[in-house]
């Protein structure tokens, strides 16, 4: 039997595009599998190994009563629980469910609306279950993810920024696009891509989730203009 610690990676409501950002790893991905025992990812693997496991990471909303039970089954077996993207630590695109109509989204979409059984929301990992960490983005940073693997199995926090998509942006030299006239949400938005959108002159559109320490009022005043035209866009 290994005596490496075992890592399982669980799905949910999602598109599973935080999976794959594991499987992106590449060269990395070797030295992950030496590290640990994949235990449960049904994204590469069909082979199972029974908990309990030491890190779970979790994708996905919870927006079935099946998964309301099935999170706290997985949060029973697991030592470390970390949840990964936007759907996991937000409830994702199908939270927009959560203020509308959803037997009219059900009938508008299904053939057969009379065999779906959803919940009235979708919601976060954290709303159900205690929560070790969570890991922002649509999809998370894979340089991210192995931070926070590297970290939570050598016993220490992980150093993930909660500053703003404005410091990445500073750091890289790229002009700020509220001044150029751009709608941009980086003043509010959690660090972790790098700036991309900017550095392409695309405004952010808060892929990260919102910053925790997040102060758009210090923003110069014609910067603090065009981020006012950006959240009304």
């Amino acid at each position: 039997m290994s005596d490496r610690p075992k890592l399982a990676v669980w799905k949910f409501s999602s598109c599973d595009g935080c999976q794959l950002s594991l499987l992106d790893c590449e060269d990395e991905l070797l030295a992950i599998a030496g590290a640990v025992e994949i235990a449960y990812f049904l994204e590469a693997t069909s082979a199972e190994i029974a908990g309990p496991y030491d890190v779970s990471l979790v994708e996905g909303s919870i927006t079935t009563a099946h998964d309301v039970e099935r999170i706290k089954q997985v949060r029973a077996q697991s030592k470390l629980l970390v949840s990964i993207g936007a759907c996991a630590t937000r409830g994702g695109i199908q939270a927009l469910k959560n203020t509308a109509d959803v037997d009219a989204f059900v009938n508008a979409v299904y053939a057969h609306p009379e065999y779906i059984s959803t919940l009235e929301t979708s919601t976060p990992i954290a709303d159900h279950v205690p929560v070790d960490f969570e890991l922002q983005g649509c999809p998370i940073s894979k340089a991210q993810l192995l931070e926070v693997l590297t970290a939570l199995l050598a016993g220490r926090r992980p150093r993930i920024p909660t500053y703003s998509v404005c410091v990445e942006c500073k750091r890289s030299g790229t002009p700020c696009l509220l001044v150029r006239g751009i709608p941009c949400l980086g003043p509010v938005t959690q660090a972790g891509c790098g700036g991309l959108c900017p550095a392409y002159s695309r405004g952010c559109f808060g892929c990260f989730g919102p910053a925790e320490s997040a102060n758009p009022d210090a923003l110069p005043l014609e910067v603090r203009s065009g981020f006012r035209e950006a959240l009304h866009a």
